[in-house]
């Protein structure tokens, strides 16, 4: 029987999956445990300094601290965004987080 260069490079290809992917595959769902395993906000001026102020406390979007703004009303928008402002998932602020920083921005006074 003759051998053709196709069928050495399918040989070579599966072997290489077999090797290499079950090996990426474990680097993949470590790295996924090592982001998700036990971080989280110390509290919401911490999240609103990492993350809103960039934008809101230099004039590129609204100031939003001092208006009593409506708790429910911050997380839809921080949810879902709003113009320029852009969703954020729960895999960038989960749910907790969320309502920490909801907390904060809707009873803190501004400190010019």
């Amino acid at each position: 029987m003759k051998k053709t260069r196709l069928g050495g490079a399918v040989v070579v290809f599966g072997f290489m999956l077999v090797i290499f992917f079950p090996a990426i595959n474990h680097a993949w769902s470590a790295q996924e445990e090592k982001l998700s395993a036990g971080f989280a906000w110390k509290d919401g001026a911490e999240i609103y300094a990492k993350i809103c102020a960039y934008c809101h406390e230099t004039q590129v979007g609204p100031s939003i601290r001092n208006r009593e703004l409506p708790i429910n009303y911050i997380r839809t928008i921080v949810r879902n965004g709003n113009r320029a402002m852009p969703a954020f998932r729960s895999s960038e602020i989960d749910d907790e987080s969320l309502t920490k920083l909801s907390d904060f921005i809707s009873k803190t006074e501004a400190q010019h």
